[in-house]
This record gives structure tokens, C-alpha cells and sequence, in this order.
């Protein structure tokens, strides 16, 4: 197999908008894993990463975070499609922002590779050029039915070179290969002769029994010259083509123009984001989203999926003008004739604030669509100031009525609030909206980007924002909304996984005060991802120089506002740096029984570091690692990564980012594979539970410690003279309690909690 062996950099900028669809976005994977195939993946050879762009870019790995194509292909093949419009111009100017992420700054050639349809909602042309003229060499390739001319924009000199066809994936492989040996690749490869060959038309017929005429398609070099017209199907595998020919490893470098009958999603029949899967030759059926699949295209469908009290806060002050006034409240029509069904109980009420609150539908008011709509058309702009906190304050306490069945049973259903703004508020809303939270109001802000900061600190929670880039695209949140009113019933990622978690931050004179309390901000957003809790995610910090410190423990605090508190108060230490003695300090002192750890619960540890200092951390991270814990280490700035893997222990556990302003755009990626490891199975032994040198014994779903001088449920309690020691069967997320004479008790956690 002949492959590009040179120090190259390439990036894989991957569509996953709708216009691709499921479907399509996972040949996009298969095609990329294909073209890994023509590089020699390796630390000082071809570095490859990817990001996925929809409406916004997502960085899936950087290029110094798997350095083997087996590494490469199996990290492609986890990524999950996300869905959205195409703004592949805002993708260009993402990376010509923040360059290659984990790349060798242009001291290597770089290669962009853009697989998509190219159906960009806005003009690509600009920040194409741009990146061109950093000379990045950018490949285009087509999926599905692309729209050649924006290719073409986007793609390097000549275009017939950089200009490919993930149609047939091994040919595009052999386009690239042909054109990087041309510029950045070894020119051969020791035991292969290369030949260029010219290319020829052959028409393929396996069979020449005519089946009919179908539409073909064809892509060309000309611009809008992509063509439609009737050509012959003969039954079989049998298509017209003009392609890479030759055989063995014989290359031909020359453009690829691939004829090919429509299948029956070309036409794009499933509206509002549904994914088209075709079915033979002529049928299909459509993957809604939630909220549509109404019918067998994805028309909206007339239900929620979860059952809520539901409260719209609408802002009526002058800050959203009436033209926005009306933009939302015929967004709401919208939204509520996808989501409320004809005949089921309108829980929905909406309220109205400017200087002053109004709730002029009470939650449950309505029992039919129709009644509904009409009093939302009725709804009144009044244009004065934008109280948000005192209208959440209002809410909290006003906007819901029990409505019981009976009249000694209370209504139990989560309550939502949904906020609606797009004018920054004249008053406080931090305090208000933990009040409102406090009182287990699930809140939710949607609004235009710029409101973007204000709206989290209402919901406490990034995933609880919605925003939108212009006033069309605020419709196309109505699936998004619908999925984070029903996070309500159904949390998503950790929110749901039980997890104890260990922060250790590097604060040595080596990362500064400055970069310190970047670090710090970093910690207190990461909070918001999880749910805490005793039953769900407990988190433990540590920060450390020559010697660790714990800030808070496992156990220490049981809420999200708590811990948000404590991080404030975390000091900078100043002195050398010894990730080794934080890790011992972890494992003793953290990570115990005694102090919070839960038996039965996945446990992690998350390392932030500039890199120093961390030479006496493997052994340590190893124990770790034996013991059931898993070690995470996010490293900013450059650094020796064969110390760094080694700590990590694989390169799925290695982040780097080359600077601190950057650390925020690893953060999901982070947390994502957190969440994905809280999943794992656990072992209730590991680490041992068992104070004292107990000796932890496995029994069916359960756990019993051997104590040896020592009694009690871990071994905690010395044994008086004339006693003898006991052991006692625990069952796993057991939780110690504590009481006047000392550990006494235990119980087995709620119900909900996850059981291995």
C-alpha cells in the first residue's frame, strides 16, 4: 500500500450538517478513514485531526492526540453526527483563527481536507481564500449531491487535483496520494515503481439487459455545469464513468468525474433535519428528529415527548422591539403546533414581564390547541424596561398553581420555564435565578448570541442556552428546544451517571497567577456539566506545587451553587511543581472511603498542567490506575508527550492545547470522554474500600471487608479487648454515616443511582 510518508499536518474538516443527513455523514467517516489510509500516521511523520461543523465548528481531536492510523480510524468511527445548518465559512474561519489544533504551527506543511456537499448557508469565498494564502494546501471533497462550483471555491490549485469524489473512496485515496506525492510527499516509496497512465472512458455494463432510463448526474470542471439527464440502467451493477483507471499501484492523476444514477433521497423528501435512508431503488423512509415524524417525511409531530408543567417567560420591553415581540410569539405558535398534541392536557402557560410580570395564561389554563393559540394571538406589547430578575423572582413564586386530581395529592410534574429575551436586563439575575433553580425550576434562556453569557448565568448550565445567529434561524431551535425540555425527565451525558471525580491543578510558580486563575475558570465551568449530588457526580479539588493540598472533598459539598462558591476561594501556591505528590495525595487522601469515595462508583482524575513537574507522576498515576481510577491529563503548552502518555496512560486520557486562552474549546471534548468512561463497569473492590489493611471480598452485587484487629462496615473502629472482629456484607453505593460514637451505619444509596 503506498502512503504519504512526510512531516505533514492534515486536518479533516468534516460536514455534519442536515443537508448531509446520518446516513451520508457516516460514509463521510468511512470515506475519511479510507484517505487515512494513503498517510503514514505517526509523531514525526502525518499528524491528522478532525472537526465537525454544522452551525458551529467542533473540535472532535486534535493532531497530537492519536498518533497511529489503528488510533486515527477507531477515534473517526465514535464520532457522533450532530446536526444544524452549514456554515462552512464560519468552520474556515475557526481554524484561521486558532490554526491546527495540537499542530506543529506551520513549521510542517498543512493539509485541510472540507468533505462535504457543499450547500454553505453563507458566502465561503473570503475565508477560502484566507486560508489558501496561509498556504494550506485545501482538498474539497463531494458527498452525496455536492454543488460542485462551491468545491471548486474552496479547493487549492489546480482544481482538477484538489478537487475529489468520495463516491468511490478508493480512487479519491488514489487522488490524494497522487497529488501530495507531487508537492509535500517522498516522491517514491522504497520497492514500488510509480506510472503515470492517461485517463480513458469505459462504460461498465455487467449485464446488457436494459432496465430503463433513470436520471443520472454529473459532475464537471466547468462552473454550474452540474447536469441532469436521462441515461440508460441496465440490470445489475452496471453505471457510465469517467475515472482514475489503471491497476495495482500504477496512479493516474486526473480528476474524477463520476456519472451516477439518483437514489431516491437526492431529492431531500424528509423536511425539518430528518436524515433520508434509501431502500432499493425507488423507496425510502425518513429518521425524524425529536419533535417531527408526523408524518413519513418528518412533519411535526403533535406531541412532547415527556410530560412537564411548561411556563414561556416572554420579554415584552422595549430592549426586543415589537418586530421582535411578534418574532416570538409566532415562534411560539410554532413551536407548541409541533410539540402539544390536539387532544392531550395543555400544561402550557406563558408570562409577560417588562418593568412589571403578567402572567396572562395560567400553566394548565388551556385544555385545547385552539383556545391556546387564540389567547397567544391576544398577547400585548408594552415596551417598557427589562427586569429579568425580578420577573424570574415573580415566576418562581406565582407562575405555578398545583392543579391536583384530588385534592390531598399535589401535582408532581417537573416544572420548566422557559425564558425568551433579547435585551440585556437592568437588574440583577444571577441571585434570582438560583432562587428560581432552588426551587426546582428547571430553567431554560433562549435568545440571540449576544446574550449568550447573561442567559447561562440564568440557567447555571451552558447545555440549558439556546441562541440563535439571525431571526429565521431562532425556528430552526424548535427540535433543540423540545430535547432540552424533556433533559428535565432524561439528563444528558454525566448528569446521569453516578461519578466521583478529583480535579488536581498545577499552581506552581511555573503556570503564573494569571494563568492560574484560567485554570480556576476552567474548573468552575467544567462544574456545570454535572449533576452534584450523593447519589450522582461528587467532586473533590486539589491544587498543588511541591506538595498537594485539598481544597474540598468528595464529600464536602452536595450542590452545584456550593461548589461554584468553594472554587473561589482556591489559592495560588507559587512554588515548584510535583504532579507526582498530587496524584499520592489523591490516591491516599482523596480517593478513600473516608473520605466520600462511594464503593461501586466510576472514579477519575483530571490533571491540569503545563507539563512541569510531572516527571515523578507515572508510577503514581499507574497505582491509580490499578486501583480502578482513571487518569485524565489536559496539558497547555509544549511539553515531552512520551512522559505525558505515560502518565495518561493512552492517548484517549492525553488533551493538549497550545494555550490557555484555548483550554475553553477542549472543554466538551473533555468532559465528553469523562462521561463516556463514567459508563464502564466497576469493580466494588477497586480501590479497596477496606480501612486499616482490611481486605476487601467480592460477593454477587455486594462487597464485605476482613478486618484483622479492626471492626466495623470498613474496618474503621478499633477492636476493644475482649471483642472480636466482624465483617458485614455491604451492598455497592453503600454510604457511610456518621454519628456521635463514630461510623456506625450504612445504607444503600437511593434507588435511582446507578448498580453494577
Amino acid at each position: 500500500v503506498l502512503q504519504c510518508s512526510a512531516s505533514l499536518d492534515v486536518l479533516f474538516l468534516l460536514d455534519g450538517s442536515y443537508s448531509i443527513g446520518k446516513g451520508s455523514f457516516e460514509r463521510s467517516k468511512l470515506f475519511a478513514g479510507k484517505l487515512c489510509d494513503a498517510l503514514d500516521i505517526h509523531s514525526d511523520r502525518v499528524r491528522v485531526g478532525m472537526i465537525q461543523f454544522s452551525s458551529t465548528p467542533h473540535l472532535e481531536f486534535p493532531l497530537d492526540s492519536y498518533l497511529t492510523k489503528q488510533e486515527v480510524k477507531e477515534r473517526i468511527k465514535r464520532i457522533v453526527f450532530r446536526g444544524g445548518s452549514t456554515e462552512t465559512g464560519r468552520a474556515l474561519k475557526y481554524i484561521l483563527r486558532k490554526g491546527f489544533p495540537g499542530g506543529r504551527n506551520s513549521s510542517v506543511p498543512e493539509v485541510l481536507i472540507i468533505i462535504s456537499d457543499g450547500k454553505s448557508q453563507g458566502s465561503t469565498a473570503m475565508p477560502a481564500m484566507q486560508v489558501k494564502e496561509r498556504h494550506i494546501m485545501v482538498f474539497a471533497v463531494g458527498i452525496k449531491f455536492p454543488r460542485w462550483e462551491e468545491l471548486h471555491v474552496l479547493a487549492s490549485e489546480p482544481i482538477e487535483q484538489h478537487v475529489l469524489f468520495a463516491g468511490d473512496a478508493d480512487d479519491a485515496a488514489n487522488g490524494l496520494y497522487s497529488t501530495l506525492t507531487g508537492s509535500v510527499c517522498s516522491a517514491t516509496t522504497p520497492g514500488c515503481k510509480v506510472e503515470s497512465h492517461p485517463c480513458e472512458r469505459r462504460t461498465l455494463e455487467t449485464v446488457k439487459e436494459l432496465a430503463g432510463n433513470y436520471v443520472c448526474w454529473k459532475g464537471s470542471k466547468q462552473p454550474n455545469a452540474v447536469r441532469a439527464l436521462l441515461c440508460p440502467l441496465y440490470s445489475g451493477d452496471a453505471h457510465t464513468g469517467t475515472g482514475w483507471e489503471g491497476a495495482g499501484s500504477l496512479l493516474t492523476p486526473c480528476l474524477s468525474l463520476p456519472w451516477s444514477r439518483l437514489d431516491p433521497c437526492d431529492s431531500q423528501p424528509c423536511q425539518n433535519g430528518g436524515t433520508c435512508v434509501p431502500e432499493g431503488l425507488d423507496k425510502y423512509h425518513c429518521l425524524c428528529p425529536v419533535g417531527y415524524g408526523g408524518d413519513i417525511h418528518c412533519a411535526p409531530k403533535l406531541s412532547l415527548e415527556c410530560s412537564v408543567d411548561l411556563l414561556f417567560l416572554m420579554d415584552s420591553s422595549a430592549g426586543v422591539t415589537l418586530e421582535g415581540f411578534l418574532r416570538y410569539k409566532a415562534f411560539l405558535k410554532r413551536f407548541l403546533q409541533a410539540a402539544i398534541g390536539r387532544d392531550s392536557p395543555m400544561n402550557v402557560g406563558v408570562a409577560q414581564y417588562d418593568n412589571d410580570v403578567r402572567i396572562p395564561i395560567e400553566v394548565g389554563q388551556h385544555k385545547d390547541a385552539f383556545s391556546l393559540m387564540k389567547s397567544i394571538d391576544a398577547l400585548n406589547f408594552s415596551g417598557a424596561g427589562t427586569l429579568t430578575g425580578r420577573a424570574l423572582q415573580y415566576v418562581a413564586q406565582h407562575g405555578f398553581r398545583s392543579t391536583p386530581v384530588f385534592a390531598d395529592v399535589q401535582d408532581d410534574l417537573p416544572r420548566v420555564v422557559v425564558l425568551l429575551t433579547d435585551s440585556k436586563s437592568q437588574d440583577p439575575v444571577a441571585e434570582a435565578a438560583k432562587y428560581a433553580r432552588d426551587r426546582d425550576l428547571f430553567l431554560i434562556g433562549v435568545g440571540s448570541s449576544f446574550m449568550r453569557a447573561e442567559l447561562t448565568k440564568v440557567t447555571g448550565n451552558p447545555k440549558q442556552t439556546i441562541v440563535y445567529l439571525d431571526p429565521q434561524d431562532l425556528f430552526n431551535r424548535i427540535p433543540e428546544l423540545q430535547r432540552r425540555i424533556c433533559s428535565v425527565d432524561n439528563p444528558e451525558g454525566c448528569q446521569a451517571q453516578s461519578l466521583d471525580l478529583a480535579f488536581a491543578v498545577d499552581a506552581s510558580a511555573g503556570v503564573g497567577l494569571e494563568n492560574f486563575l484560567r485554570l480556576r475558570e476552567f474548573v468552575r465551568s467544567s462544574f456545570l456539566h454535572f449533576s452534584i449530588n450523593r447519589d450522582v457526580t461528587q467532586i473533590a479539588l486539589v491544587v498543588y506545587g511541591s506538595k498537594a493540598h485539598t481544597v474540598f472533598a468528595l464529600d464536602t459539598h452536595t450542590s452545584n451553587s456550593a461548589l461554584l462558591q468553594a472554587v473561589e476561594q482556591v489559592p495560588f501556591l507559587g512554588d515548584a511543581a510535583s504532579a507526582g505528590s498530587a496524584l499520592l495525595h489523591i490516591y491516599g487522601d482523596v480517593m478513600t472511603v473516608q473520605k466520600g469515595a462511594r464503593p461501586g462508583v466510576n472514579k477519575a482524575v483530571v490533571v491540569l498542567t503545563n507539563g512541569g513537574g510531572v516527571g515523578d507522576a507515572a508510577a503514581p498515576a499507574q497505582q491509580l490506575r490499578d486501583n480502578g481510577i482513571l487518569v485524565f491529563v489536559v496539558v497547555i503548552g509544549d511539553a515531552q508527550r512520551d512522559t505525558l502518555l505515560r502518565v495518561a496512560g493512552s492517548p484517549n486520557y492525553l488533551v493538549r492545547t497550545s494555550s490557555y486562552e484555548d483550554l475553553q474549546h477542549y472543554q466538551d471534548l473533555i468532559i465528553e470522554r469523562i462521561c463516556e468512561e463514567a459508563k464502564s463497569p466497576v469493580n466494588l473492590c477497586k480501590p479497596n474500600p477496606c480501612m486499616n489493611q482490611g481486605v476487601c471480598i467480592l460477593g454477587p452485587g455486594s462487597y464485605r471487608c476482613e478486618c484483622h484487629g479492626w471492626e466495623g462496615p470498613h474496618c474503621e473502629s478499633r477492636v476493644l479487648r475482649g471483642d472480636s472482629p466482624k465483617s458485614l456484607v455491604l451492598p455497592p453505593h453503600s454510604h457511610v454515616q456518621r454519628s456521635s460514637s463514630g461510623l456506625q451505619h450504612f445504607s444503600r444509596a437511593p434507588r435511582h443511582t446507578k448498580r453494577h
